[in-house]
């Protein structure tokens, strides 16, 4: 498996994000899913803020990280483009002090800034 691996909210549950290795070119190089529920797509590049945390990634820490990600924005040049997600890098038994958390949100520039 790749890091990191995105997380999102969706309708009815979650939408999981795995990167491709840059040895796979383009999803129809990929390996085909066994399990129908996955599917494999080209995402384009896009400008995302981050804002990196530590430790065990649950539903509040995760939260409060977007919202410290999306408060920090507000004062800047870059506005939020949609919905804040998260990245996570580091397996389940990784010490929690050393486990790398991302919050992420795609931005664009601030009109006038």
């Amino acid at each position: 498996m790749t890091a990191p691996v995105g997380q999102a909210a969706a309708p009815g549950g979650w939408v999981i994000r795995f990167f491709l290795p840059a040895d796979i070119p383009d999803a129809a190089a990929a390996p085909v899913p066994e399990d129908a529920r996955v599917t494999i797509r080209t995402v384009p590049g896009e400008r995302v803020a981050v804002l990196r945390y530590p430790g065990v990634p649950d539903a509040e820490a995760a939260a409060a990280a977007r919202a410290r990600l999306l408060a920090a924005l507000a004062a800047g040049p870059w506005q939020a483009g949609g919905e804040a997600f998260d990245w996570f890098y580091d397996p389940p038994w990784t010490l929690p002090p050393l486990r790398r958390n991302e919050a992420v949100v795609g931005v664009s520039r601030r009109p006038g800034a």
